[in-house]
């Protein structure tokens, strides 16, 4: 039997009859294709990037499809086309790059970590847990290296790593499905590698939320004892304000003034550690103000951002 082509097909059913008459009004408007589901189940659509950071992210995605079409099979041409992509805000493009990364470099743990990374952003948590505990695996045993920045800080010294990276992100995925205990044991691995202040101050903030959701208070406030005023902070100076909060060196409130003054990143970041902050210590009502100020910021792909969600849906669910 000759298989018919979609032309033919249609043809032969005369489903030209079916086509719409003409009319004055307007036809509705399918919704734009979302690049991503909240925890909630609601479409969220690509983030707008300033003019000038479009532009410069562009030019970098540009020079890095380049260098991918003249070395397709190259790993770190496969790795930089994803990562360029993703700072597009094209998040599910990026991970079939990385897929296609997995497929050609079954071995290379860092093509796990970039599509475990945006699996987070895309909320697709149990996807991550795979893949990052697939990259720890492959990292077992092995010395760690240095991560490039995608765009250097103004000092140009990076300061993150391929295992800070898999074991900080792999904890987060954890957290974020309620799995404090899973998340706790990952940071704790996550400060093996945290040899620098920047990497310190990042996951001493969540394995102190962690430690105290899991109620255990007296661990988490000896966490914190490393943890100064005068540290030499490159990039992660809202987690080392919220440090400073638990410490009872910051008030909650001046913390959230000053994060409003700085804009919406700043909101996402600042304000889950304070609403949380709030909420092991029994103002459930203030909790819930801060997390859904933190969603009225937009920034979906935000860590906060995507904490305060999902703690706003489990909060939501009837309590056993």
């Amino acid at each position: 039997m000759r298989a018919f082509g979609v032309a033919e097909v249609l043809n032969e059913r005369r489903f030209h009859d079916l086509e719409p008459q003409v009319s004055d009004k307007p036809r509705p408007k399918l919704p734009e294709t979302p690049e991503a589901f909240s925890s909630f189940g609601e479409p969220l659509s690509r983030q707008p990037l300033r003019p000038e950071v479009l532009k410069q992210q562009e030019s970098l995605y540009e020079e890095a499809l380049g260098e991918w079409e003249a070395r397709p099979d190259d790993a770190d041409a496969i790795i930089w086309l994803g990562r360029r992509t993703a700072y597009l805000g094209r998040l599910r493009d990026a991970c079939a790059i990385f897929s296609m990364g997995i497929e050609r470099h079954p071995t290379d743990p860092r093509m796990l970590r970039h599509r475990g990374h945006r699996f987070i952003s895309l909320r697709l948590f149990d996807q991550a847990i795979d893949d990052l505990e697939r990259a720890a695996e492959l990292v077992e045993g092995q010395p760690d290296e240095v991560e490039p920045d995608g765009l250097p800080n103004e000092r140009n010294i990076p300061v993150s790593s391929l295992q800070f990276n898999i074991w900080y992100h792999l904890a987060l995925a954890y957290y974020l499905v309620g799995d404090y205990e899973s998340a706790l044991e990952c940071y704790k691995e996550c400060m093996k590698v945290s040899d620098i202040p920047d990497k310190l101050v990042a996951t001493t903030h969540w394995m102190y939320m962690t430690l105290r959701l899991l109620g255990r208070e007296e661990e988490a406030e000896d966490l914190l004892v490393p943890i100064k005023e005068d540290m030499d902070i490159i990039e992660n100076q809202f987690y080392h304000r919220c440090l400073l909060m638990y410490k009872g060196l910051v008030e909650p409130g001046i913390l959230m003034d000053e994060a409003r003054a700085m804009g919406p990143l700043a909101v996402a970041t600042v304000g889950y550690g304070v609403g949380n902050w709030y909420k092991y210590n029994g103002s459930e009502e203030t909790a819930t103000e801060i997390f859904n100020e933190i969603l009225d910021t937009g920034g979906w792909a935000g860590f906060g951002y995507i904490a305060a969600e999902a703690d706003l849906r489990w909060m939501s669910l009837p309590q056993d």
